[in-house]
């Protein structure tokens, strides 16, 4: 569609988001030693740690992050960066109570990302744990909100999308917090609930640049001297009327 140029720099925060997460996740996880980093067992939040040593409780692993600090620094870039796109595109996508709560719970998700990258898990878990609940409870659930966006606005037209993206995310969610990984364990089942706002976004930025703007019909209509109107799509011209002819 045509966007203006607050909807291109939204598209493109979007547009990026999304792979500095995940390329920023790849390297810190490979720079693991003892032991290497599992997708399957760990965390995302064990890439963000501070410290060396075992950690969590309810399944102990031993967690050793050397690159913490590029994870937390692109955690908090990808939060910018989803915050950023939300706001630069809040009227692009749509008005009325459905989108507008939507885009509120996505941009509190966004909140949790930051908390996240601000607040490591073993420096102060309770922040890390609130921003793990806005991305995974209530990101996921305006996620899935935003799939039911009325067909006449910019966000409806994507129904499928989202709403494939809004229940794979709360699934994945519901998996994690019942801390079960079927064949991917539970650190793949942690990226299902946390990846699909991410890569939504981005495929959005995407749609939001190639879809054309919806031409309109011509339409006609008499003002009140009786003159013929005709819209088309660039401005009103006036004809003369055929009265006689």
């Amino acid at each position: 569609m045509n966007l203006n140029r607050t909807g291109r720099v939204g598209a493109l925060c979007w547009l990026a988001a999304a792979p500095i997460f995940l390329v920023a996740s790849l390297i810190t996880g490979l720079r693991w030693r003892e032991p290497a980093y599992s997708w399957a067992t760990h965390n995302i939040s064990d890439l963000g740690n501070a410290h060396c040593g075992v950690w969590d409780t309810t399944r102990p692993r031993y967690v050793c992050s050397p690159w913490h600090p590029l994870m937390n620094t692109a955690t908090l870039a990808t939060a910018v960066l989803l915050g950023a796109g939300l706001l630069l595109t809040w009227r692009i996508l749509g008005r009325g109570p459905v989108v507008r709560t939507a885009q509120t719970l996505l941009l509190l998700a966004t909140g949790g990302y930051a908390l996240a990258a601000l607040y490591p898990a073993d420096i102060d878990e309770n922040l890390h744990v609130l921003g793990a609940v806005l991305i995974m409870g209530m990101g996921n659930i305006g996620l899935l909100l935003a799939g039911f966006a009325p067909r006449n606005t910019t966000l409806g037209r994507w129904r499928r999308l989202t709403l494939t993206a809004g229940l794979i995310a709360l699934a994945g969610t519901t998996l994690f917090a019942a801390q079960q990984g079927l064949a991917i364990g539970v650190g793949g089942m942690e990226r299902v609930a946390v990846l699909p706002f991410p890569l939504w976004a981005c495929a959005l930025a995407v749609l939001l640049a190639e879809t054309p703007t919806p031409t309109r019909s011509c339409t006609s209509c008499c003002d009140i001297k009786g003159h013929s109107v005709q819209d088309d799509d660039r401005n009103c011209k006036i004809a003369e009327p055929r009265w006689g002819r």
